[in-house]
């Protein structure tokens, strides 16, 4: 494996989906590469914690 440059889904921004993380990935039995950037899917999961009804 080899690093890979992804653009966001979001934002736009080209990033690397480094070596190490695609063997996590792989590890975990994720079947598809991520579509946001790290900047984007931790704003992303910011605002889905954001807007879950506290118990």
């Amino acid at each position: 494996m080899a690093d890979r440059t992804i653009a966001c889904k979001d934002c736009g921004k080209d990033f690397v989906f480094t070596e190490g993380e695609q063997a996590f990935y792989k590890e975990k039995g994720f079947e598809n590469d991520p579509v946001r950037c790290p900047e984007c899917r931790k704003a992303r999961k910011a605002e889905k914690n954001n807007s879950r009804p506290r118990r």
